[in-house]
This record gives structure tokens, sequence and C-alpha cells, in this order.
């Protein structure tokens, strides 16, 4: 009865093992062999539209800047406690003409976002921005204060 019942234990135990590792993605998947199919001065809107889907993002000035994005997460080992890894993270840039053509495109992997440099720099405050940052401050210090005296009329 005992190895029946150890068993029906081990059979529980190995069918809610995975042995495939869990993955997410968000974006476009595979942009880095998608992107390859894209030709300077040849390829228009819809093409792109048909090869990688709708944008992720658009630029804001104007609808000239394309932005696809593809990301690729993974859960690491057990003996990192499940901590997500990225495995891919990939930005394509294409910037499209007036008439939708594709006119530039640049493809960033995730060691050239590794390679750029962002400053240190910081940058302080004027005078003008310390008193509208002094009534901004004092009227989210009202805002967040208790209310007093509800209870009264």
């Amino acid at each position: 009865m005992k190895k029946i019942l150890y068993l029906i234990f081990l059979f529980f135990i190995v069918t809610n093992c995975k042995l495939k590792p869990i993955e997410k993605y968000h974006g476009v998947s595979n942009l880095d062999l998608k992107q390859k199919k894209l030709i300077i001065n040849k390829t228009n809107k819809n093409e792109i539209i048909n090869i990688l889907g709708a944008p992720s993002t658009k630029s804001l000035v104007s609808n000239n800047y394309w932005i696809y994005i593809e990301n690729k997460k993974t859960k690491s080992s057990i003996f990192k406690l499940g901590k997500t890894k990225v495995e891919k993270n990939n930005v394509l840039l294409l910037e499209i003409d007036r008439y939708g053509v594709l006119k530039f495109k640049k493809f960033y992997n995730i060691e050239d976002q590794n390679k750029i440099l962002f400053t240190n720099k910081t940058t302080k405050m004027s005078e003008k921005d310390s008193f509208v940052f002094s009534i901004v401050s004092s009227l989210r210090q009202k805002i967040d204060s208790p209310k007093r005296n509800r209870n009264k009329k």
C-alpha cells in the first residue's frame, strides 16, 4: 500500500514539472531575421507592415519614424531562484519618406545598446524653477495631508 502511495506521489511530482523553460516575448519575434528582408529605397509601408506587422511605436513629431521592439525574457535556473534573464532585446528604427518608401534602417541588438554611454551630469534648478517648485510642492503637501475634522459640520 505504501509503495502505491509513493508511486502516486511521485507521478504527481513528475507530471507537474516542466522541462521547457518559461519564456516571455514582447514585440516582434525574430526581428533580426525579418529586418534583413527590408531593402532601403525599395520597400514601402505596406511591405513593411506585411513583414513586421504594425510598429511598436511611431514618432510623436511626425509619422516618418517607426520603431519595432523585440524582447525575450526567460527564467534562470533554480539555483538563481528564478530570476528573469534578458535573452534578446532588439530595436529596429525605420525612417520612411513622404512617399512611403523606406529611406533609413538601423538595427540595435543588446550589445549595441550596452555600448551607449549616458552622461552622469545633473541639471541644477534655476531660481525661477525653485519658486514654481515651492508652490507645487506646497500644493502637493496640502492635497496629501489628511483631512481634518471630517465629522464636524
